[in-house]
């Protein structure tokens, strides 16, 4: 039997935070996490108090915090899921790409052109969906070193 944050094949899950705590995240995201073998939901973040203590206790999630937690939250994850509303989408994709992170955003990336372009495609974002200068090879390398 595998343990806690590895598969059965032995491999180390993938971590996520999840940051936005609305219907989509609690009836389609959150119960994924569940019924998959390589992922695991590793901390909450949320503005809503009340859904944070809510949904850590259901999921049994210790690292919880709200949006201005956003980055204390991240470490120890390997990757963030964004769900919050349209108009945070730019905002909370590029302070985790920022710090490190991949990231897995709903859609759209931002409400207007003029806010996506020039924020988005100048940062330095190689293949693996980091912001660190490098080449994609090492930054592969570095990803699946770390799995």
């Amino acid at each position: 039997m595998a343990g806690k944050g590895s598969t059965q094949s032995g491999q180390r899950k993938i971590r996520y935070a999840v940051v936005g705590l609305g219907h989509r995240a609690q009836v389609a995201v959150l119960p994924a996490f569940r019924q998959t073998e390589n992922s695991e939901l590793v901390a909450l973040i949320s503005g809503d108090a009340a859904k944070r203590n809510e949904l850590s206790h259901k999921y049994g999630i210790e690292r919880v915090g709200a949006y201005e937690d956003y980055e204390k939250c991240l470490e120890g994850a390997d990757a963030v899921y964004i769900v919050v509303p349209n108009d945070l989408h730019r905002e909370f994709t590029i302070r985790a790409l920022d710090a490190g992170i991949h990231v897995l955003c709903e859609k759209p990336m931002a409400v207007r052109k003029e806010t996506w372009g020039p924020a988005i495609f100048q940062l330095p974002v190689c293949a693996a969906g980091c912001t660190r200068q490098h080449s994609t090879r090492e930054c592969y390398s570095r990803w699946w070193a770390r799995l």
